[in-house]
């Protein structure tokens, strides 16, 4: 489904049939000042970044996966997906193997649900 953007993002109304949560397709249209085909390209690199940055993090050093985690907060920030954010904050404040290992087991969760959200978003 494509995005659909006016005149004025903050009027935008989402499709019905997308999940909502995931993305905030408001804050996305505002960050992107309603260009669909930004959207679509940012969405894209999410997409592929989010996915490897989660891969990266299961095998790295608490200080790296604590880096990797904050740059997915930023971009997670960027494209309106407050519960990536959330989610990669708690691996960068996780101060146990056991709460970073449930910090990315979350955000592996998170991660998901906003590929999905993309993924609908992103469909002809």
């Amino acid at each position: 489904m494509a995005l659909q953007a006016t005149k004025n993002p903050d009027e935008a109304v989402p499709p019905a049939d997308v999940a909502d949560g995931a993305i905030d397709r408001a804050h996305l249209a505002r960050m992107t000042f309603g260009d669909q085909s930004l959207q679509r390209e940012l969405l894209e690199l999410f997409d592929r970044q989010a996915a490897i940055l989660v891969a990266r993090m299961r095998e790295a050093d608490p200080a790296s996966a604590g880096a990797l985690a904050h740059t997915l907060k930023g971009s997670a920030l960027g494209i309106g997906a407050a519960g990536v954010a959330q989610a990669a904050e708690a691996v960068e404040r996780a101060a146990s193997p056991s709460e970073r290992e449930a910090a990315l087991a979350r955000l592996a969760e998170a991660v998901v649900l906003a590929r999905g959200t993309i993924a609908e978003l992103l469909r002809p």
